[in-house]
């Protein structure tokens, strides 16, 4: 379900009238906040559809792609070295709690196996599975094309200026939160 529920986004001159009313309305601000959330909703159903047609969540996405991405980012000699449950849950950003449920659905699929840390028998350690690793090497091409036709009509340039202003929208992400905001109650 989109996040930004609105068919058509409200012109800048309907966001200019309001800030007449409202003064903290930036029109600037606003209509470009909208524009991110429209984008942002339109890559998110993108991305849902690509992994509803492959059958797989995203969440069981992510730990697939953390794990196959740790062969080639770690620089370790076997191809995809394990990962604990807690280094993944802090990888994605998610609890301990959801990374045990998303491993417990994967090793039922077949996909990952946890078996203990030889450095530590208290420790388990994740690893993609032969079955994991076919699935990935399977649906990754399509998933890296898809990815690259969304962004392949940005210039080079532009795609390092957007990932810069990406930034210092998350940066205002964290500001806001310490913005003080007055609770009103709903009628």
């Amino acid at each position: 379900m989109p996040l930004l529920m609105l068919k058509d986004l409200p012109r800048y001159n309907c966001l200019l009238e309001c800030s007449k009313r409202f003064p903290d309305l930036n029109p600037e601000a606003a209509s470009l906040f909208m524009q991110l959330l429209r984008t942002a909703d339109a890559l998110y159903e993108v991305k849902a559809d690509f992994l509803r047609k492959h059958n797989i969540s995203n969440g069981r996405f992510t730990v697939l792609m953390l794990l196959t991405a740790a062969g080639s980012m770690d620089g370790h000699a076997e191809k995809n070295p394990p990962k604990s449950p807690a280094d993944l849950a802090e990888m994605a950003d998610v609890t301990r709690a959801t990374m045990t449920g998303l491993i417990d659905t994967l090793e039922k699929d077949g996909m990952v196996r946890r078996e203990s840390d030889p450095r530590d028998r208290r420790a388990m350690l994740v690893h993609l599975t032969p079955k994991g690793e076919r699935f990935t090497a399977e649906i990754l091409p399509g998933y890296f094309r898809q990815v690259t036709a969304i962004m392949g009509s940005l210039p080079p340039g532009e795609k390092m200026q957007l990932t810069t202003i990406l930034a210092h929208v998350r940066a205002g992400i964290e500001n806001a939160s310490e913005v003080a905001v007055p609770l009103v109650s709903p009628v």
